[in-house]
């Protein structure tokens, strides 16, 4: 039995495998819409909701996801909040995490499920998981308690699992269980009834809805690796207009000492660039100072990135930077949990 029956909810896909059927006539894979969506699940039928559908023509791959579709994604839900319970947006995988935690930190105040799945199956193949995927993102879309929404945060649903959007990422192409949560633990998990865990929900908010819309991209990636050139480090920090270094690490947060290095990122730090100390690995935290070789960055103002996914620091970066903040504040807000992207010590 549906969670919430009556309930109104919009649907918004932007592309991906999840809509996405078999022509007949040509063998092709073609975008669905509406219709072809109800046919494919009649099952929708018996939860007893109401929805409507926005989608993007042409459907877009979600390699080609950027910061402009974000807005456009941020601007329909503002346009659409007051009338619907929930938001579902049906999105490629590969670009999902990324999307989800944009979202995460432009939507403010929000008191109702965005929540986002696909599938690594197209809707017609016979043993898709795009039903599953659609069909329970949609209960938990329309899911309430006490007469306020369940999880009123940015989701992705996946192969039975609900995660925080911003706690997520993709670490599977060849499996249904493509995606996962390394360091906060799933939101529900669909068995044979959905089991929340709503101490781990973000708490429903105090302020009115709002969007915010400025982002800026200027941030650069710098991926440690044995034997990194002083040419490959000074080309990426040299960028022009960069405001921001993303910095992956060894383990805890880890770098080489050589002195041409730290002297690199100390003048770095020094013009107002950013660098945010994130670890490479999928699991664990930034601990700047633990060791030796981070001891350095923590006095010469490099930032931790605490246990933020790659995706969550891209996405925080570029929603702070769009706020013409002072760098200090910027620093200051990067090692705070805003949406519960990090686990502050």
């Amino acid at each position: 039995m549906a969670s919430s029956p009556g309930a109104k909810l919009f649907i918004i896909y932007t592309g991906g495998t999840i809509g996405m059927a078999f022509d007949d006539a040509t063998g092709a894979l073609v975008p669905m819409g509406f219709r072809e969506i109800k046919y494919h699940i009649p099952e929708i039928a018996k939860l007893g909701y109401t929805f409507d559908m926005h989608a993007f023509h042409p459907p877009i791959d979600s390699s080609n996801m950027s910061p402009e579709i974000w807005i456009e994604l941020a601007n329909i839900i503002h346009t659409h909040y007051a009338n619907y319970d929930g938001f579902i947006i049906l999105h490629g995988s590969d670009t999902m995490a990324f999307t989800a935690s944009a979202l995460s930190f432009m939507l403010e105040n929000l008191a109702k499920p965005v929540i986002l799945t696909g599938s690594q199956l197209p809707m017609g193949e016979i043993r898709t998981d795009a039903k599953e995927n659609i069909i329970t993102t949609m209960e938990i879309a329309a899911a309430k308690k006490n007469g306020k929404a369940r999880v009123p945060e940015v989701c992705i649903y996946f192969d039975y699992y609900l995660f925080r959007g911003n706690r997520t990422k993709k670490y599977n192409t060849e499996t249904f269980e493509a995606f996962h949560s390394f360091n906060y633990p799933s939101l529900a998990e669909a068995g044979i009834d959905i089991k929340y865990s709503d101490q781990l929900i973000l708490k429903y908010p105090q302020e009115p809805f709002r969007i915010n819309t400025r982002l800026n991209a200027d941030i650069a990636v710098l991926k440690m690796f044995p034997g990194i050139t002083p040419h490959t480090v000074n080309a990426v920090l040299q960028t022009r207009q960069l405001k921001a270094v993303i910095l992956e690490t060894f383990g805890n947060g880890n770098t080489i000492t050589a002195p041409w290095f730290i002297d690199a990122l100390k003048q770095a730090v020094q013009e107002g660039i950013i660098v945010l100390d994130r670890t490479q690995c999928d699991g664990g935290s930034v601990e700047l100072g633990r060791y030796a070789t981070s001891a350095h960055l923590l006095e010469i103002g490099v930032v931790s990135a605490h246990d933020m996914t790659f995706e969550a620091a891209v996405t925080k970066l570029m929603v702070l930077l769009g706020q013409e903040l002072t760098v200090e504040k910027v620093k200051q807000l990067l090692g705070t949990s805003l949406k519960g992207e990090l686990t502050e010590k």
